[in-house]
């Protein structure tokens, strides 16, 4: 099921990105398409994470890596979510939200060391 989620998003990433680069170029400002790109970016970077967290579960079933997962995947929604809607200039506000998609990500990172340093006790 992870890697699954994971190829999903992937390829969710790569849609967004070619909208970005091909859709949104002509009627976007700089700003709305440095948010696209700096969501795509960072959705692409979580993305493989997930992936990779995917793989890691079935190399080391034992280790838990549900909480670090789910904490990442709702990191993408608020962190990337919310600057794909500020690019296409829909909610402005949601900006507020961004940094705490951010905050889920770095959870699910940490999260993840410290379920690894449990498992290598």
């Amino acid at each position: 099921m992870w890697i699954a989620i994971s190829a999903l998003n992937l390829a969710i990433a790569v849609m967004l990105g070619a909208f970005g680069a091909h859709g949104l170029k002509a009627r976007a400002t700089e700003a709305q398409l440095l948010w696209w790109q700096t969501a795509t970016d960072y959705f692409f970077y979580h993305a493989l994470g997930l992936l990779a967290l995917g793989i890691l579960a079935k190399v080391i079933p034992q280790l838990p890596i549900k909480a670090s997962f789910i904490l990442i995947q709702l990191g993408i929604l608020f962190f990337c979510g919310s600057l794909y809607i500020m690019a296409l200039d829909l909610a402005r506000g949601l900006g507020m939200i961004t940094p705490i998609g951010g905050a889920l990500m770095i959870a699910g990172w940490l999260s993840l060391a410290w379920q690894a340093m449990k498992y290598a006790k």
